[in-house]
């Protein structure tokens, strides 16, 4: 029965999204555009582009897996405040983006959001961010391009290992649609790495995150938040310090 459940219900486990009204109004503190990208048939992306002036570069920031961009759309201020456009999508079945969750869905559109930015910033300015689930989908993207470096808040050797750790006695190997490789992309990624995670961690526990070291990549930092959870690290002096020493 587990078993069964497991298979059959592992998208409501994974995705949590809010949906809004197409006609919704986001309202935040600083200047932005809310665009819909169309990356390929019944698929639309709802994005929003943030921009400040003489910006140092652009951050393309890939959410965890609750909410929407009413609540994620916040996130960017931060950013915003160090001199960094940042340009943040919705998942499909997120908020105003529309298609069939996969996968494969998720990395298209990402690849897609990127492209654009190509559009309009040299690939150089291009800082890849993600959060929880969002690391794994930026790990793939900046494993097939060349970006300035790709920073990863929370991340997981793969989405499969933190099953394996949750669900000990399953066979998730199986079971489990979606595997999200982290610790596949990362060989992959030229760029340099920042990994941030707490060790109080209890949704993407930290010895996940501290398998990827055994990839023993000279160009991947890091670093360990000493009672930092999945939600706060904002609050550590240690994440604050090395979020300003790569957007510096």
């Amino acid at each position: 029965m587990i078993t069964s459940a497991l298979y059959f219900f592992q998208e409501k486990l994974l995705f949590l999204p809010s949906t809004l009204e197409q006609n919704y109004q986001y309202e935040f503190n600083h200047n932005f555009e809310e665009l819909f990208l169309e990356t390929e048939e019944n698929t639309t992306i709802n994005t929003l582009h943030f921009k400040v002036e003489n910006p140092k570069g652009v951050i393309l920031y890939f959410h965890g897996n609750a909410g929407d961009l009413s609540r994620w759309g916040t996130i960017a201020e931060s950013f915003l405040d160090m001199k960094y456009d940042v340009l943040i999508m919705d998942y499909r079945t997120y908020g105003k983006s529309t298609g069939k969750l996969s996968e494969e869905g998720f990395y298209r559109d990402a690849q897609f959001c990127y492209d654009f930015l190509l559009n309009h910033y040299s690939e150089n300015q291009i800082t890849l961010y993600g959060r929880s689930l969002g690391t794994g989908i930026a790990a793939y993207v900046a494993s097939k391009n060349n970006p300035k470096q790709l920073i990863l808040e929370t991340p997981y050797y793969s989405i499969l290992d933190v099953a394996k750790g949750r669900f000990p006695i399953l066979p998730v190997k199986q079971l489990l649609k979606y595997h999200f490789p982290t610790y596949q992309f990362l060989p992959k990624s030229n760029c340099p790495i920042t990994i941030i995670h707490g060790t109080e961690d209890r949704i993407v526990p930290y010895e996940s995150a501290e398998k990827l070291l055994e990839l023993k990549l000279e160009n991947l930092e890091f670093v360990t938040v000493e009672g930092g959870g999945h939600n706060d690290l904002i609050l550590f002096e240690d994440y604050r310090n090395i979020i300003y020493a790569c957007l510096k």
